[in-house]
């Protein structure tokens, strides 16, 4: 059958079909699951329907999010929004083609099974694997959680390590530059590509500037938007065995008192939704592709535009 089957060609409808997002980075802890999550759960109190597909059946970290929080709902009697959840295994054939072919109808089975939610949610594994680019490929919206660190950002770019310029694309890149050709070559809607920067510092250090400087240049170049991610707060992880999100902490009694610092990290989130620009969650459309995009230029820009 093929993805292309389930994608009508044009702009991406509003309504029809759901819209998927995909979290993507090559990269473990980086906070991908969490970021899921948190889409996710705000996106349900939004009274939206969500289905969320675990593509990484070895290491299920959002599947296991899932479960504490259903575990945690039958040992208080309190009441949360649940999304749909599928996991996705990765076959066990030897020949590469058996396997890519097996993996091939499990996604599309899990996509056809979450097709009447309004968003569906793909975490991808922490490596370039199969389903990892069938996850890729998928999405209308692109998640790309980066630690505000210069190891996270060589699997977007090498930098120069005397002037700090970026001199060109890394692996993660180029794999999401190969996805977004393929949509192109299908004509299907651009990709919208939002990097997140995490665990930023609350001190103007100069690696944080600097980090900041490279993602705006490599930005400008391949075509991504950089958001506001999540901050180093243990809470985040806290919230893991329960199950729970900060947007369910206004609703429930989560065992414990909720702190300034609750407050603060919830409106991190708060800000990430509204940078994401989903369609029917805020006032705007969801973020175009520019003129930068493979999409727009018709595959006619080099992978890494020269610039002066």
């Amino acid at each position: 059958m093929g993805l292309s089957s389930f994608f009508p060609q044009g702009p991406t409808p509003v309504t029809g079909r759901p819209y998927i997002l995909s979290i993507g980075n090559e990269k473990g802890g980086t906070g991908k699951s969490t970021t899921a999550m948190h889409i996710a759960v705000s996106l349900l109190r939004l009274g939206k329907q969500v289905a969320i597909i675990d593509l990484d059946g070895r290491q299920r970290s959002l599947m296991r999010y899932m479960e504490n929080r259903r575990q945690w709902v039958e040992r208080t009697g309190q009441s949360v929004p649940q999304p749909l959840s599928f996991v996705v295994e990765r076959s066990r054939h030897r020949s590469a083609d058996e396997s890519e072919g097996d993996e091939r109808i499990r996604f599309e089975e899990a996509l056809a099974a979450a097709w009447k939610s309004d968003f569906i949610l793909i975490d991808t594994p922490g490596a370039d694997t199969f389903l990892a680019r069938l996850g890729h490929e998928a999405a209308d919206t692109l998640v790309t959680p980066i630690n505000d660190s210069f190891v996270d950002f060589d699997l977007m770019g090498t930098v120069d390590p005397v002037t700090f310029k970026v001199t060109r694309p890394s692996l993660y890149a180029e794999m999401v530059w190969e996805s977004r050709k393929r949509r192109a070559m299908e004509r299907r809607s651009p990709l919208d590509w939002v990097v997140l920067r995490n665990r930023i510092s609350g001190v103007d250090a100069r690696n944080k500037r600097r980090v900041g400087d490279v993602l705006q240049a490599l930005s400008s170049r391949i075509g991504f938007r950089i958001a506001p991610g999540f901050g180093e707060r243990v809470i985040y992880r806290e919230l893991f065995p329960l199950g729970l999100t900060l947007m369910d902490l206004t609703d429930v009694d989560p065992g414990f008192k909720v702190s300034v610092s609750h407050v603060a990290a919830r409106q991190e989130v708060r800000e990430l939704m509204a940078a994401l620009k989903l369609p029917g969650t805020v006032a705007e459309e969801p973020a175009k592709a520019d003129d930068t995009t493979p999409e727009r230029a018709g595959l006619k820009l080099p992978l890494f535009a020269q610039t002066s």
